[in-house]
């Protein structure tokens, strides 16, 4: 078998372990999903506010508009309702999207692969307990897929730590206060291994966010029982070959009434509020629910040890990219 028949057969290996052990962790169910939406229904995840989605005229519906998904962020939540799914239970699906403006890098491509998953939770679970006990159980499920590879791939020796650590961005910003974002994250992944940082999206005291997040799907803005705000965030790891943190996770609670129109307020687009999904949450049509998303590519880049993503996914790069990778001696598929 050549290397990179070898590499896809590890590939594999690494999805289906974790997607078998997640499903057993948070009690899911694997179901089907789209890659479009129709327009105008709010249901594409905005991300930062900032970036267009990839859309075309559907000739048999009249010309309508369709945009290629970014997340399911949202369509993940209608999904649990048109289901009828138990509370304590949810769905996981296999996302593909599309994200036209994402800079290049060597842990960024313009495809996006993605457990997006979704979970019926009671109105008593939204605490930041039942996020960090959610958060540790995901964790468990990173671990085991870990031992897994290691089996298979003896040179591939674990690295995750005992436990993840938890940390409010505002804490980071108090620890490390001369520092970026994205410096504050290296420090802290370096020291702790594996570290979930809670309350993406909300502001902190020196007036910016940590990071973005939109308005209409995680919980920035809640206080939760540490007196903080934000019931959701980003699990983070040490990328031992790129010798940096390493993103492996957007998730969180997702919003209630109140906090959607409280973020919609902050984010200055109440208009939304009148979309069908703003609409029918507003209105106390959805259930209330936790979820996220877990790269794909960028799971199998940490536990196969890669330094870039077109390792382990097949994308589209500039010529002189492939230049610079090829002069290293890495190939991309």
């Amino acid at each position: 078998m050549n290397e990179i028949l070898q590499r896809e057969a590890a590939i594999t290996l690494v999805k289906d372990t974790f997607s078998r052990f997640l499903c057993d962790y948070l009690h899911l169910t694997k179901v089907s999903s789209p890659l479009i939406v129709l327009d105008g229904t709010g249901l594409n995840d905005d991300l930062n506010g900032i970036e267009r989605p990839v859309s075309f005229p559907v000739k048999s519906l009249n010309e309508q508009r369709a945009v290629v998904v970014h997340s399911l962020a949202k369509w993940k939540r209608v999904r649990l309702k048109e289901l009828n799914v138990d509370t304590g239970r949810g769905i996981l699906t296999d996302m593909r999207a599309l994200r036209p403006d994402e800079d290049y890098s060597p842990i960024h491509s313009i495809y996006v692969d993605q457990w997006d998953w979704e979970k019926h939770i009671d109105v008593t679970d939204r605490t930041l307990s039942y996020l960090k006990k959610t958060v540790s159980s995901i964790f468990n499920a990173l671990k085991e897929t870990e031992q897994v590879v290691s089996q298979y791939y003896p040179d591939m020796l674990p690295q995750l730590p005992e436990k993840i650590h938890f940390i409010h961005s505002e804490d980071l910003l108090q620890r490390f206060p001369g520092l970026s974002p994205k410096e504050r994250e290296n420090a802290v992944a370096k020291k702790f291994g594996a570290v979930f940082i809670i309350g993406i999206g909300n502001k902190l005291s020196h007036g910016n966010p940590h990071d973005g997040r939109a308005a209409d799907y995680d919980d920035w803005s809640t206080e939760n029982e540490e007196g903080h705000k934000g019931l959701n965030g980003d699990i983070i790891v040490w990328h031992p070959v790129l010798q940096s943190a390493f993103e492996l996770s957007s998730m969180g609670i997702r919003v209630d009434k109140n906090a959607l129109i409280r973020q919609l307020k902050e984010k200055n687009c109440e208009q939304k509020s009148t979309l069908p999904f703003h609409s029918s949450l507003l209105t106390g049509k959805l259930p209330e629910s936790i979820g996220g998303g877990i790269g794909q590519s960028r799971l199998c880049m940490y536990l196969l040890r890669k330094s870039h993503i077109g390792e382990v996914q097949v994308s589209i790069w500039p010529s002189e990219e492939k230049k610079k990778m090829c002069g290293k001696g890495i190939v991309l598929l």
